[in-house]
C-alpha cells in the first residue's frame, strides 16, 4: 500500500502526518500543529467546501465536532489521488502519469486511494465546519475518521469523522460608550520624580573607580566564572562585567559577591538558566578580579552644556521635569489600557481550558515552583489570554483596519527593539501573521478607550488623543488611497486567525540601507505583496 503523502498545508496550520490502519473502517489521524491553531499562508488556502457538521458539547471548554462529507465533495481529491499515484508507479504496458483508476485500484487496492484523498482533505473539512459553526479552538483536536468511501464496488459512499477540541466559548463585549468611566491615578510630577529624571542622566556620563573596600550593592565587579555538575566543568566565563544587584547572571550571585574583595574567590550553589545543563544544581566558583564603584558628575551648569543645549543647570532641570510629566502621561495611558482590559474582563465572562492554562503556566515556571510562584502565573497566565481573546474580538467589532505602512513601520520598530534582522522577520510569514496580529490588538484596545471616558482619581477628565494618533492624517490618507483598488493598501484585523502570502520577503542586502531607504523600499515590497486576512466566520 502506498504511504500517504503528508505535508499538506490546509487552513488551521494543521499537517496531517499519517494514516494509522486500524481494524475495520475506522482510522485515527495524528496531526501536528501550533499550541494554537492559526491561519495559514493564502497560497495554501483551498476552496471552501459546504460540509454537513453538527456540535456537541461535551465541557463547558470542549466539544465534539462531526462532519459528514458526500462523496461527490470528496470525488475532486480521490482524482487528485488517482492522478498523484498514477505519476509515481511504473505499471507494464501503461505510460507514467496514464495509469488508469481501475488498474490503481487492482494492483495498490482503492483504500489507498481514498486514504490519500482524505489526508489531503480532511484539514481543509474540518476547518469549514469550525468557521460555520463559529467555533474558537485553542489546541489542536482529536481527530477520528469513522466512515470512508466505498473500498471496493462502485465508486460511492461518504466519509464522516469526529473532531474533539477544547474551545473557549462564545461571549459578548460589554458596550462602551461616554458613560463608561476608566479611572487612572493623577499625573503629579514631584520633586523626587524630576531628580529620579536627573540621576538617570547622570548615570549615563558615569565612570567607573577601582576601590579597596567591600564589594557592596550598586558595584561593578570583573570576574572569572566556572560552574561544574558533579566535578564536570560544564561552562565559564572570564573577564566579565557585573553589577552587583542586578541579578542579570545565576540566582545566588549578587548575595555572594557582596563583601568581596578583588582577589577573593567564592563559591555558591545555582540552578543553571541555559545551555546544555539547563535546570541543573552546579556548583559555581568566582574569582574577582577588581571592584569598581560609578562616580556621578556634578550637576552644574558644565553638565548641562555637556549634555544638552541649555547653558544652565536650572534650564535642564525644567526641562527634566517635562520629560517626567510626559513619562507620568504615558504611564496614565498604559494604565488607563490596563485597566479598560480589567473593567472588560470583569462585565464579561470568558472561559478558558484548563489545558490551555495549565500549558501555559508550564511555560512561565519551573515544574518544582513554589505553590505561590505557580499561582501567581496561573493569574498572570489567565489574564494575559483573556486580554488576547477580548482584544480580537475588540478588533473585530470595531472593523479595525492596519495599512501596510503601519505594519512596515511596526516590524521595523519590532525589528530594532528585539535586534532581530528585518530581512528574516519579513521572510517569515508566520512572523508577518503574527507582527498583524499584535498591531491589531493593539490598536483594537485603542480604538475602545476612544469610546470611553478616562478620569483620574481626582475626577478630572484625562485627554488620551496624543497616544491615539493622528486622526486627521489618518483620514487625509484615506481619502488619498480613495481610487485604490478596496483594500489594496490595508489589513482587516478579524482575528488572530490571520494568513500572510509566503511571497513577503526583502532584498538581503536591506538591512544594511539607510532607515529611509528601509522604509521605502519595504513600502514598494509591501505594496506588490497580497496581504490576506482570513475571517473563520
Amino acid at each position: 500500500m502506498l504511504a500517504p503523502i503528508s505535508g499538506i498545508g490546509c487552513i488551521s496550520c494543521l499537517l496531517v502526518d499519517r494514516l494509522q490502519t486500524r481494524s475495520g473502517p475506522c482510522r485515527k489521524i495524528e496531526w501536528l500543529s501550533c499550541a494554537r491553531i492559526r491561519g495559514a499562508p493564502a497560497n495554501l488556502m483551498l476552496e471552501c467546501t459546504h460540509v454537513k457538521s453538527t456540535v456537541e458539547t461535551l465541557e463547558p471548554t470542549k466539544v465534539r465536532l462531526t462532519v459528514e462529507v458526500e462523496y461527490n465533495e470528496l470525488k475532486p481529491h480521490m482524482d487528485k489521488a488517482y492522478t498523484d499515484i498514477s505519476s509515481q508507479v511504473q505499471i507494464p504496458g501503461f505510460r507514467k502519469g496514464h495509469v488508469p483508476p481501475r488498474i490503481i485500484d487492482q494492483r495498490f487496492g482503492r483504500a489507498s486511494v481514498i486514504e490519500q484523498a482524505v489526508n489531503d482533505v480532511l484539514p481543509q473539512m474540518y476547518s469549514d465546519a469550525v468557521s460555520e459553526n463559529k467555533l474558537r479552538p485553542m489546541v489542536q483536536p482529536e481527530v477520528e475518521v469513522t466512515e470512508i468511501p466505498n473500498v471496493s464496488g462502485p465508486q460511492g459512499g461518504q466519509m464522516s469523522f469526529t473532531a474533539e477540541v477544547e474551545v473557549v466559548p462564545a461571549f459578548e463585549l460589554p458596550e462602551l460608550t461616554k458613560e463608561t468611566i476608566i479611572e487612572v491615578d493623577p499625573t503629579t510630577v514631584t520633586d523626587e520624580d524630576v531628580q529620579k529624571e536627573l540621576d538617570e542622566l547622570r548615570g549615563r556620563f558615569a565612570t567607573l573607580k577601582s576601590v579597596k573596600r567591600q564589594a557592596k550593592t550598586g558595584d561593578f565587579v570583573t570576574i572569572d566564572l566556572t560552574a561544574t555538575v558533579d566535578g564536570e566543568e560544564v561552562d565559564s566565563v572570564s573577564d566579565v562585567s557585573y553589577e552587583i544587584g542586578s541579578g542579570t547572571m545565576l540566582e545566588g550571585q549578587d548575595k555572594a559577591l557582596r563583601g568581596t574583595h578583588a582577589g577573593d574567590d567564592v563559591e555558591f550553589t545555582s540552578t543553571l538558566k541555559g545551555g546544555e545543563h539547563e535546570g541543573e544544581e552546579a556548583d559555581v566558583t568566582l574569582r574577582v578580579q577588581s571592584v569598581k564603584t560609578r562616580e556621578l558628575p556634578e550637576a552644574d551648569d558644565d553638565f548641562a552644556q555637556m549634555v544638552s543645549e541649555f547653558d544652565t543647570i536650572d534650564e535642564l532641570m525644567t526641562d527634566l521635569r517635562e520629560q517626567a510629566a510626559q513619562s507620568k502621561r504615558s504611564e496614565q495611558a498604559v494604565q488607563a489600557r490596563d485597566r479598560l482590559v480589567d473593567h472588560i474582563i470583569g462585565e464579561v465572562e470568558i472561559l478558558l481550558p484548563e489545558s490551555v492554562v495549565e500549558h501555559e503556566i508550564g511555560h512561565r515556571v519551573a515544574e518544582d515552583a513554589s505553590a505561590k510562584d505557580k499561582k501567581a502565573a496561573r493569574t498572570d497566565v489567565e489574564r494575559d489570554l483573556r486580554e488576547e481573546l477580548l482584544s480580537e474580538e475588540l478588533a473585530q467589532k470595531l472593523s479595525v483596519q492596519v495599512s501596510q505602512q503601519e505594519l512596515i513601520d511596526y516590524m521595523i520598530q519590532m525589528s530594532q527593539t528585539l535586534g532581530l534582522d528585518i530581512n528574516q522577520m519579513f521572510q517569515d510569514s508566520s512572523q508577518v501573521s503574527s507582527m498583524v496580529s499584535q498591531l491589531g490588538r493593539t490598536k483594537a484596545l485603542i480604538e475602545a478607550l476612544r469610546s470611553v471616558t478616562v478620569t483620574d482619581t481626582e475626577g478630572n477628565e484625562i485627554d488620551l488623543s496624543e497616544f491615539f494618533g493622528d486622526v486627521d492624517a489618518d483620514a487625509v490618507a484615506e481619502d488619498a488611497a480613495g481610487d485604490e483598488p478596496e483594500g489594496a493598501d490595508e489589513v482587516e484585523i478579524i482575528s488572530e486567525d490571520e494568513a500572510v502570502d509566503d511571497e513577503l520577503s526583502v532584498d538581503k542586502g536591506i538591512a544594511e540601507e539607510e532607515d529611509a531607504e528601509l522604509v521605502e523600499n519595504q513600502t514598494e515590497i509591501a505594496e506588490e505583496t497580497d496581504v490576506t486576512v482570513l475571517d473563520k466566520d
